[in-house]
Parts: structure tokens; sequence; C-alpha cells
């Protein structure tokens, strides 16, 4: 398979569109996603192919500090997300609707998944939850804005599910792919799988037509998403399900601490470092 065919890597010469995501599941090619929350990371990950960046309400953690993804904001979100389009040329951006900005009617997510459409330049939005969302994701659909679903463990109802843990055992397994099914008919161009049992990531990947992203969800899944901050260790304590490939942490760490010893010895600026 040719890299002017593959998925990976990006799209020549244009962004990665649903179409692209929907031809690479029928030819079962898997492809990574990633969390991007500024312009100098994006521009990273686009360049490394990655086809698919997501401005994720994990935000709410990762850049400000707080200690779950609700409170978040649709205005905190939308500078980034304007970021992340500037900073990429090939990868598709998706959007997160945070907490409080669709749940209430679809009248409420079309006027929020406009505003990231419109003024940072999204290219699709996510959205959590399985039943109870089908008429948001309609009408986005129908008003031309791809949507990306998210059901296992949806981080927004963190509270109602009693803390972070496994979703879908059992007969909750069978209402999750239940759901699933209602949100490809729905539209949707794509599931987000999080905390769920391997064998049911795989029973629904095989069941839907659209392609279904993995996090914590086992290997059977047609992508994989982890928030960037995850993945190159700058976070304490990861998940069970994450896999750390290199540690910033203590990069920047012995960077930082050599930087202050230069300033504090006159090392540093040094002539080279200085105008004349």
């Amino acid at each position: 398979m040719s890299s002017s065919t593959t998925l990976y890597g990006g799209a020549q010469g244009r962004r990665v569109t649903v179409r692209d995501l929907a031809a690479a599941k029928e030819r079962g090619e898997r492809w990574a996603m990633l969390t991007a929350y500024d312009a100098m990371t994006a521009r990273v990950f686009d360049e490394a192919g990655i086809p698919v960046l997501l401005v994720g309400d994990s935000a709410g953690m990762v850049v400000y500090g707080h200690e779950s993804t609700l409170p978040v904001t649709v205005d905190d979100l939308l500078p980034l997300t304007a970021a992340v389009v500037r900073g990429s040329s090939r990868a598709l951006v998706v959007a997160d609707l945070p907490f409080g900005s669709y749940q209430a009617s679809p009248a409420q997510a079309l006027e929020s998944a406009a505003r990231f459409m419109k003024e940072a330049g999204a290219h699709a939005v996510k959205l959590e939850g399985g039943r109870r969302i089908l008429p948001q994701v309609e009408t986005l659909v129908s008003a031309g804005v791809p949507v990306m679903a998210h059901l296992g463990l949806t981080p927004q109802s963190v509270n109602v599910f009693g803390g972070y843990r496994v979703q879908g055992r059992g007969q909750a397994g069978d209402e999750l792919m239940a759901d699933a099914k209602d949100l490809e008919r729905a539209g949707a161009f794509s599931v987000v799988l999080e905390c769920v049992p391997g064998d049911l990531a795989q029973r629904v990947t095989t069941s839907l037509a659209i392609p279904t992203i993995g996090i914590g969800a086992g290997a059977a899944t047609d992508a994989q998403v982890l928030v960037w901050q995850d993945l190159m260790g700058l976070t304490p304590r990861p998940a069970k399900f994450v896999k750390q490939y290199a540690d910033l942490a203590a990069t920047m760490d012995r960077a930082a601490r050599a930087y202050a010893d230069d300033v504090r010895s006159g090392a540093f600026p040094s002539p080279e470092h200085t105008y004349t």
C-alpha cells in the first residue's frame, strides 16, 4: 500500500476527511489519534503524520489544572481549537463539546458546534452519550456538522458512574452495543469506546460500518487515541491503558535545572548568546 493511498501519514496536499476514515476502515487500515491544545504541538503531530487531532475537554486537567473535565467551557476550548487548526495542515481537527454545551437540546448543540466550526475552524465535533443524545446527533449531521460519538466511560458523566471505572460489563455491554448502532444510524462518522472490555470493543467494531476509536478498549478497534501528555510521560499517575513512549517530565526537569545552574553561575548567557 503506497503512502499516497494510506491514511496514516496524512492525505497528500489536503486535510484528512471523514470519508478518508471510512475508507481506511474498509481497507482494514488502523490509525492513531492524539489530543492537541496548541499550535506548536499540533504542528509536530501533524508533521509526524497523525491523521486526527482531538482538542479534548481533557484540557480541563492538562491545560487548566482542574480535577475533571466538567469545569471546561466552550469559551475555554475555542482558542485552543483555533490554535490547533492553525498549527496543522493535514490532520482532521475534532473539537470536544464540553459539559453543558449540548445536553439541553439539539438547538443548543447546534449553536455550540457552529461556534467551533465558524470561530475556530474545527472540522468535526465530539459529544458523549448514547440514545439520549440521538436528537442532537441527527440535528448536527443534518446541518452539515460531522459528529464523533463517545461511549463507555464518558468523563462528563463521572459523577453518575461514581468514579473512573470500566463500563460495559454484562448487560451494560448489550446496551452499549445498541447505543453504538443507534449513533451510527443517526449519522455519527465514528465512535470512541473508552474503558470497556476488549471483547465488547471487538464486537462493536465488527458490528459497525463506521470506525471505532479505542482508549482503554483493547487492540481490536479501528483506531486508538491517547492524551498526548500521557503518551509523553508528563502525567504523574497514568491510567492502566496508557503506554508511555517518552519521559518528557524527566527531560524537562533536567533542562530546567541545568538552565538555572547556568544562570546562577554566570555561564548563561555566554558571549555566543550575546549581541555585540
